[in-house]
Order: structure tokens, then C-alpha cells, then sequence
């Protein structure tokens, strides 16, 4: 079925489209927007875990291939957190790329090594995912900015 609209004199039909769009607006924008802020969210740890989480990528600068990511754990006095269980998870900033995953072992009381593939030059971000020996969660996000070729 076919609607046609006959063209209104004195561009009334005009003026009521205009009016439409302008009540549409600013829902539009507002949904855009909280639709953006709950993209960009991410997991941290939660404030009161008082575990401090540090990361080292080497080699410096980070290159394509083999990358070996050390994860430090301490306690709110400064001591290692040991017995936990790490795992690393590399994306590329951008979408369409394959995900590379890796678990850390202890190599020291507080200190985790897990080695991922960096397989294209670029942006990568970085997901610690760790759980604790009390079951306690500690997740970081690590940007990883201009990864070379190799």
C-alpha cells in the first residue's frame, strides 16, 4: 500500500516535519549519550581489595610477537599477594581482530609472568583478570600504545 501526501500550501507540511524532528532531538542525543558512557565502561578492582596491581610489558618498546607481561600483586602494607591465579587476555583497539589469551604463573611470591603473541603492529589494551587466594576478584585494563613491527 502506497501513502502520498499531497504537497500542503504555504509549506505547512514542511513546518510540521520541522517541529517533529525538533521534539525527537534531545532524546536522540541523551540516548546517544548514555549509550557511549555504558560502552566505555570497564571492571576494576573494587576500592577496598587493597590490592595494588602493576604491569610490565617487555620488550620495550613492545614489538609484533612474543610479549612477556609481568603482574606485581601487594597488599595494602606493601607485601605480595601470593596464590593467585592470573590470566591475561591482549585485544587490539580496534574490532575484527583475533583475541590473545595467556595464563601468568607465580615465578615469585606477588610476582606473575604469562608471555602473549602480539600478532599485528598497532594499539592493544591489555585485560588482568585475577582471582586471589580468598576468592577475592582483581581485574586491570593495560594500554599497550604503538606496538612496532617486528
Amino acid at each position: 500500500m502506497q501513502l502520498r501526501v499531497a504537497p500542503a500550501r504555504n509549506g505547512s507540511l514542511r513546518r510540521l516535519m520541522r517541529s517533529r524532528r525538533r521534539r525527537w532531538w534531545p532524546a536522540l542525543v541523551t540516548s546517544c549519550m548514555a549509550t557511549l558512557l555504558l560502552a566505555g565502561c570497564h571492571t576494576v578492582a573494587s576500592p577496598d581489595s587493597g590490592v595494588t596491581v602493576a604491569c610490565t610489558i617487555t620488550p620495550q618498546p613492545p614489538r609484533v610477537g612474543s610479549a612477556t607481561v609481568t603482574v606485581s600483586l601487594l597488599d595494602r602494607t606493601a607485601k605480595p599477594v601470593t596464590g593467585a591465579q592470573i590470566k591475561l587476555e591482549a585485544d587490539m583497539s580496534h574490532p575484527g581482530m583475533a583475541p590473545a589469551f595467556a595464563n601468568a604463573g607465580e615465578t615469585a611470591p606477588g610476582r606473575y609472568v604469562g608471555h602473549l603473541q602480539l600478532t599485528m603492529a598497532g594499539d592493544w589494551v591489555i585485560l588482568v583478570q585475577g582471582t586471589l587466594a580468598n576468592g577475592q576478584r582483581v581485574d586491570r585494563q593495560v594500554d599497550v600504545k604503538g606496538v612496532l613491527p617486528s
